[in-house]
């Protein structure tokens, strides 16, 4: 399990290095042509749905690394027998909105395969707006590869009576 978390892993370190690079050359090259006064008509727009999609899949990276926003106050207030339930109800919420989100995200991609970007009339909506199914589903599957070490985590603590718990609520 630990092979495939750490390939999964690096699978969503290279396409969040890709994206950086490849928006940061977007924006680098679209301020070169404007400085110029050869302004790219498509940069602006580009640029946009590079921002999005490195948002999303670099969500997916943070909830595979548990470095996203939780609430440790409230996790360390809970009594220990405690802990594992609440962790528990916790990640369905998060895996059922996470599928709720993909679900919506895919089924409204067929209404936007008929939009297209102002600049780039040949990109469909549908194509720049895939990453929210996509990463939905890449953020459940980090969430799941989380999930057995925070329930040995969760009970360790129920028996410990440690706090380190709150690195693992989201």
């Amino acid at each position: 399990m630990s092979r495939l978390r750490a390939g999964f892993e690096r699978l969503l370190e290279w396409i969040v290095i890709a994206l950086m690079v490849a928006l940061s050359i977007e924006v680098t090259v679209g301020v070169l042509f404007r400085t110029i006064g050869l302004s790219l008509a498509w940069y602006d727009e580009v640029a946009s749905v590079m921002l999005a999609w490195l948002t999303f899949y670099g969500s997916a990276l943070a909830a595979l690394k548990r470095a996203h926003i939780g609430f440790p106050g409230l996790v360390n207030s809970l009594q220990p027998e405690w802990r594992l339930a609440f962790l528990i109800v916790t990640e369905v919420l998060i895996v059922g909105f996470f599928a709720l989100l993909g679900w919506v995200g895919f089924s409204i991609l067929e209404v936007l395969e008929t939009d297209h970007l102002v600049s780039l009339p040949w990109v469909t909506i549908a194509w720049t707006q895939s990453a929210i199914p996509v990463s939905a589903v890449l953020i459940i599957v980090a969430e799941l590869l989380n999930l057995p070490q925070m329930v040995r985590e969760a009970r360790g603590l129920a028996a410990s009576g440690a706090s380190d718990l709150a690195e693992m609520t989201h």
